[in-house]
């Protein structure tokens, strides 16, 4: 009975090796919790520059709340935000990444990080260029469920290399992308909502499943 305890012992270490060799661990649940509280800021200055509430349907035609960002100015203020979004969140998830990492004593940048950075790269850099496109047709109504589908689809290709619930996220972030297609009165919230309370319920979730009791 002790040796077979033993054996069980052994065979987990074992797996806990080879699963930190293969897989990029140092995932912080913070960093969706600030990308999450980023993003609603980032949609809370869109809606006081579009003068619509976040729960209030564009009347009458969903276009029609588009024709004041038709002009080159306005589609530059939502580019402008978007990547004011994008970096910001980037800068906050990598220190809580690194400090993650210094934590249990790992390396970021590794052939874990890389896999995992490489997987996510192609989607979203197809995503980014699908995006601009639709800015420069001014089918902005367009932009915000395709920003939620190619996320999710570059967390989904790089869920195999970090934790199995990045999957769930990116289920949830695909999901909501294409119900936003055909619910395109509300585009402004169904993107807060998954660029923003999706974000902040998983890096709770991640947090107090994976950090909480290791802190």
């Amino acid at each position: 009975m002790h040796e077979s305890r033993e054996h069980l012992q052994t065979l987990t270490e074992i797996r806990s090796l080879m699963e930190r060799s293969s897989k990029f661990l140092s995932l912080s649940g913070l960093s969706g919790v600030s990308a999450g509280l980023i993003a609603l800021v980032g949609a809370a200055v869109v809606a006081m520059r579009l003068q619509t509430g976040l729960f209030t349907r564009f009347q009458p035609n969903p276009e029609e709340i588009y024709t004041q960002v038709n002009h080159h100015d306005q589609r530059q203020f939502l580019v402008t935000v978007a990547v004011s979004v994008l970096v910001a969140a980037l800068l906050a998830g990598t220190y809580f990444t690194v400090r993650k990492a210094k934590r249990q004593g790992l390396s970021v940048w590794n052939q874990s990080s890389q896999r995992l950075l490489w997987a996510m790269a192609v989607p979203l850099a197809a995503g980014g260029v699908f995006c601009l496109a639709l800015l420069y047709y001014n089918l902005i109504w367009l932009a915000f469920p395709a920003t939620l589908i190619f996320y999710g689809l570059a967390l989904h290709s790089g869920s195999k290399y970090t934790f199995r619930d990045v999957e769930s996220l990116a289920y949830c972030e695909i999901g909501l992308g294409l119900l936003s297609l055909f619910w395109p009165g509300y585009n402004l919230l169904t993107w807060a909502l998954g660029f923003g309370v999706l974000h902040i319920v998983y890096g709770l979730a991640m947090y107090y499943k994976y950090e909480r009791t290791t802190a």
